[in-house]
């Protein structure tokens, strides 16, 4: 019997920078637009469907974007062993259109630094938040992670690494090589770029 009405979800996975995680993409819109990192279970709260995937036992992050989900797994789990399980969890999930992002307990629970320009930016940090939303979003989302701006002082970026990139350890070196080397070449003000762990 076929159901009508319900898009056909299919899930795909892409193989990240950080071997311990993994990009699974959708053709389904999850978090439009946005990002959300839930480092662990007590994190997971405004999303029933990180909630659900911390229910596996080697889940140790879960990270949203546009239309990913991108999950770290434990050292000693195998993805080949895991992926078929959590595509089938993704599909099923997705096909009866339950809540992935419960946006009232975000707002509540998870305090929300981005990359949108604002007001009252100067002009340093308005010209930093334009290159990392233009040139930096696009390039880190293929590999499943994502980067925020925290914070610019006396030539420091500070920024916060999420899903694939938090802990991978090929980030530092995109961080340095790649995103120092073209603020600094772009932004003369920027000295240095650093990372914060969530």
């Amino acid at each position: 019997m076929i159901k009508t009405g319900s898009p056909v979800i299919s899930i795909y996975t892409e193989m990240t920078p950080n071997p311990e995680t993994m990009k699974f993409v959708a053709n389904k819109l999850l978090y439009p637009g946005k990002s959300i990192d839930f480092p662990d279970v007590e994190s997971a709260k405004p999303s029933p469907l990180a909630t659900e995937l911390f229910g596996f036992p080697f889940i140790r992050a879960v990270f949203i974007a546009s239309n990913f989900v991108t999950l770290t797994k434990t050292a000693e789990t195998e993805w080949t062993d895991v992926i078929p399980t959590i595509r089938q969890f993704l599909k099923e999930y997705l096909e009866e259109s339950k809540v992935v992002i419960n946006e009232e307990e975000v707002a509540v629970i998870v305090p929300q630094s981005s990359n949108t320009v604002s007001a009252d930016d100067d002009d340093v940090v308005k010209r930093i938040k334009e290159l990392l939303e233009n040139y930096v979003k696009p390039a880190v989302e293929m590999d499943g992670g994502a980067i925020q701006f925290k914070s610019y002082d006396a030539g420091v970026v500070n920024l916060m690494l999420q899903g694939s990139c938090s802990g991978c350890p090929s980030s530092m070196i995109t961080l340095k090589a790649g995103i120092e080397g073209m603020m600094k070449r772009m932004i003369p003000e920027v000295k240095e770029v650093v990372a914060e762990a969530e």
